[in-house]
């Protein structure tokens, strides 16, 4: 479970400083399914860097089950984002010159995983995104929707708690897009993973348990009828 207090993040910009995020309580229950929503600069991602552990708050605290994300050090800050948190990005972020198996095969390597453990688990990952028979292709030789789902792979290879999405969908057509959320969508029900999505696709957002809106740096979360809302929600 996550639990934010106060959350306060701001930026240095010339001799003034840019609040990102401006007092942010919230809850984010296990196996929830959360979509952040907003205006460009309102704090969309800002906020899903500290739930990653990829940024710090300038203020109050982002806990997950219990641990301040914000006091750890940077070695075991690491190791939480290495064994606990899956990201998936709206770029892929795949390295060009390895194979899809490889690529996934990465996100194993900081956890200190054997070889043939890596290469079961990665084929197995890939298996389970239905791209098990394209393990030997580069990237190029895939299609963006392709591309997407080794990018799954990878976040879930490890086996998180915690899955964050930056705009998944963002490079790709509809029918890519339906299909890559689907595939999200699946892994979530599945694996019983936490889920949290930026997105500002409407359609997209409407399939979630709940919506976070942000705008100006505040945060307004709301039930969503028919998606098996959690508990928990916190407004501000």
């Amino acid at each position: 479970m996550y639990v934010l207090r106060n959350v306060v993040k701001t930026y240095p910009r010339g001799a003034a400083k840019v609040r990102a995020l401006r007092g942010i309580d919230l809850t984010i229950p296990d196996g929830d399914r959360l979509v952040i929503q907003g205006p460009t600069g309102g704090g969309k991602s800002t906020l899903l860097q500290l739930l990653g552990g990829l940024d710090r708050a300038s203020k109050g605290s982002v806990e997950l089950d219990g641990t301040d994300l914000g006091k750890l050090s940077e070695a075991k800050l690491t190791r939480v984002r290495a064994e606990s948190i899956g990201f998936v990005f709206q770029s892929f972020n795949l390295i060009p010159t390895l194979t899809a198996q490889e690529n996934v095969e990465t996100a194993l390597v900081p956890l200190g995983v054997g070889t043939a453990e890596r290469r079961t688990r990665a084929g197995e990952a890939l298996e389970s995104v239905g791209l098990a028979e394209r393990a030997a292709h580069l990237p190029a030789e895939l299609s963006g929707g392709q591309q997407q789902r080794v990018a799954i792979a990878r976040a879930l290879v490890k086996r998180p708690k915690v899955l964050l999405a930056d705009e998944p969908t963002g490079n790709l057509d509809e029918a890519m897009r339906d299909e890559v959320m689907g595939e999200l969508e699946r892994q979530w029900k599945e694996l019983g993973l936490t889920f949290v999505m930026v997105t500002h696709d409407t359609a997209l957002a409407r399939r979630a348990t709940r919506l976070a809106t942000l705008k100006a740096g505040e945060v307004r979360v709301t039930e969503q009828a028919g998606a098996g809302a959690g508990e928990g929600a916190t407004t501000s």
